[in-house]
């Protein structure tokens, strides 16, 4: 597996660094390592940035006991971060990009954080590390809402190692949409919750439909949990409830002004949970 991952030396960038090498040497993985620079300056003054990152690229591989034993490539690119990261990361055919967090700025609201832009537009899923590094994960959350995406961002978590034989939780949210219309028509208490039961026994028929025919095997030590609520409002409720140390969402791609009016479930929880999320976007498959 080549595992590419992304610093811009920052503490944040420092813990993604730690868990890829962990990644790299449970996974018997390629560690790609990259830093880029602006080109948007004077030449010089790139070729001075460029020797610099040079130097805190091997003192950081050379500091890092989670690098030990790892097969390490360090890069220095030019460009914008995200082109470069998206670069990088076709140049060394990348199966897993790592990134830490990023500082939001209000420019992020129209075009993203370098992070949500690598999750958008490139072919490669990307784990975005929030907490200190651990070796592996061992309780892990599956939002699924039966579409492509979050069957494609199941098998990868799999097939990268990052579920592997650990306890995992894949998580439905459903809305009764007949419940507001009971209410409002004055059923009584046990009318609405015999509709909900029922509606929630469709859905998990119709959930265990999907993962039958868009998972190659359901593991005996999953659960799976169909919860009322809206999407986020059911994530953080679990989350809260089972702490997980990863969170894994498949997104749809958007952009542009439909982004900012209708969002995304996927880059909410980038932005507001902390948690470590694998993020991979529907426009891979």
């Amino acid at each position: 597996m080549q595992i590419l991952a992304a610093t811009d030396f920052s503490t944040r960038s420092n813990r993604a660094i730690r868990q890829a090498g962990l990644l790299a040497q449970s996974g018997n993985a390629q560690l790609h390592i990259v830093h880029v620079v602006d080109d948007d300056q004077p030449d010089e003054l790139v070729r001075m940035e460029e020797r610099e990152a040079e130097r805190l690229l091997n003192e950081q591989a050379a500091s890092m006991p989670e690098l030990r034993n790892v097969q390490t490539r360090l890069m220095v690119v030019r460009g914008d971060p995200f082109d470069g990261i998206l670069r990088a990361a076709a140049e060394v055919s990348a199966d897993l990009v790592v990134m830490g967090s990023h500082r939001k700025q209000l420019l992020d609201i129209i075009v993203g954080t370098t992070i949500e832009r690598v999750i958008r537009k490139g072919l490669v899923p990307v784990l975005m590390v929030n907490n200190e590094a651990q070796r592996k994960y061992e309780n892990v959350l599956v939002p699924v809402d039966m579409v492509d995406a979050s069957a494609d961002a199941l098998r990868v978590a799999t097939t990268t190692g990052l579920i592997g034989d650990n306890r995992a939780t894949l998580l439905h949210a459903f809305i009764p949409v007949g419940k507001g219309k009971m209410f409002i028509g004055g059923a009584d208490q046990d009318s609405i919750d015999s509709y909900v039961a029922s509606e929630r026994d469709d859905v998990m028929n119709e959930l265990a439909a999907f993962l039958a025919t868009s998972v190659d095997r359901i593991d005996g030590r999953w659960s799976v949990r169909v919860e009322e609520g809206g999407p986020m409002e059911v994530i953080s409720r679990v989350i809260s409830e089972i702490r997980p140390d990863l969170l894994v969402m498949g997104t749809n791609a958007r952009s542009g002004l439909l982004k900012v009016l209708i969002g995304s479930v996927t880059e909410e929880a980038l932005r507001s949970l902390n948690v470590d999320i694998l993020a991979m976007s529907s426009a891979k498959r």
